[in-house]
């Protein structure tokens, strides 16, 4: 009798930057009783919970490291309009409050609330030394800015008064008394920390300055490898700290197999690896932005040609979405902001 031929299971690939937030990767399954702090732990103990739950950030940081620097999410506040920059898509309470500046009571949050930081845009990178210069050069001009504000930022115009100016007609005469000779000056502290705070619009042309700024780092040969004169205690620091690298890849890679292997079944066989769904389209020094709503992008004045633009998909929740598809086009803007057609 013929044996049955055996059919392959189906292979599906997962992206690293989209499951750090499943309950698997969170809290990876660990065998009951197993051996933990030198004992057998039941799954009730508290040894047994604070086991896994830093098994689970073992596990999300061995995720980050496959794509980690090619890729930036940026998410904006819905009352104050603040901006944070993130390497990975769902935001990290240190990282967010990290990133705030105290300007006065109740500028920084206690606590980091999801449901108040929507996605802004994401950029995306060939290169991670390109993308983690970019990040670096993001925080940079984002805290310069909010430490060292330009003066305009912060004097009180025409147009600053008729935004404040209230709407009922009492209200309001008594506000035109209060500002009518106060043109020029500088904004009253709560008002100066709002301004301050208001970093969705020079975000974006930041990002614009930045990928500039990197058309010339690039053309003297930022990021190619190549290195100038070392000396001897220099090389030696160098080949000790690329064996601790690939010791730490090493140990991430078999996280990531073991959990490939716990998501795999006879019928379907997971493999985690970067996807070319955020670099699709992207050679050599191309750049990729994605839009939560595409018209932000003309807060820039103008994007160096290699920047493509194309939107983000819709999502329900705080985790950045991946790209929207839309009928076979790749990008819906590229060079200088030129809009293409289907």
């Amino acid at each position: 009798m013929a044996s049955q031929p055996v059919s392959k299971p189906f292979q599906k690939i997962l992206d690293p930057t989209k499951i750090g937030t499943w309950n698997i990767v969170r809290r990876p399954p660990v065998e009951n009783h197993s051996l933990i702090q030198g004992k057998p732990r039941e799954q009730n103990s508290n040894a047994f919970k604070t086991h896994q739950f830093k098994e689970g950030t073992r596990l999300r940081k061995a995720l980050n490291a496959l794509t980690h620097g090619k890729n930036i999410f940026v998410y904006h506040n819905i009352r104050t309009n603040q901006v944070v920059y993130s390497l990975t898509r769902y935001l990290e309470k240190n990282s967010v409050l990290r990133q705030l500046v105290y300007h006065g009571k109740k500028t920084v949050p206690a606590a980091l609330r999801k449901d108040m930081w929507v996605p802004y845009y994401s950029v995306h990178f060939n290169d991670s030394k390109i993308g983690l210069r970019a990040y670096h050069l993001l925080r940079e001009f984002a805290m310069q800015r909010q430490l060292s504000p330009p003066r305009e930022m912060i004097t009180i115009t025409e147009q600053f008064l008729d935004q404040k100016r209230p709407k009922s007609p009492e209200e309001a005469e008594k506000f035109n008394e209060k500002y009518s000779d106060k043109v020029g000056w500088l904004m009253e502290k709560k008002h100066r920390a709002r301004a301050l705070m208001d970093q969705k619009a020079t975000s974006v042309a930041d990002i614009s300055a930045v990928l500039a700024i990197q058309e010339e780092e690039i053309k003297d040969g930022f990021a190619d490898g190549q290195r100038g004169y070392l000396t001897r205690t220099a090389r030696k620091r160098r080949r000790d700290a690329r064996k601790k690298e690939d010791a730490k890849a090493e140990e991430h890679a078999a996280r990531v197999a073991n959990l490939e292997s716990t998501l795999s079944s006879a019928m379907v066989d997971y493999k985690i690896q970067e996807t070319e769904e955020n670099t699709a389209a992207l050679e050599g020094d191309l750049v990729k932005i994605l839009w939560t709503d595409v018209h932000d992008a003309r807060f820039a004045e103008t994007w160096p040609e290699r920047v493509r633009h194309g939107e983000l998909d819709l999502s329900r929740d705080h985790v950045m979405p991946g790209q929207k598809p839309i009928y076979g086009v790749e990008v819906l803007a590229n060079e200088e902001f030129k809009e293409k057609t289907a």
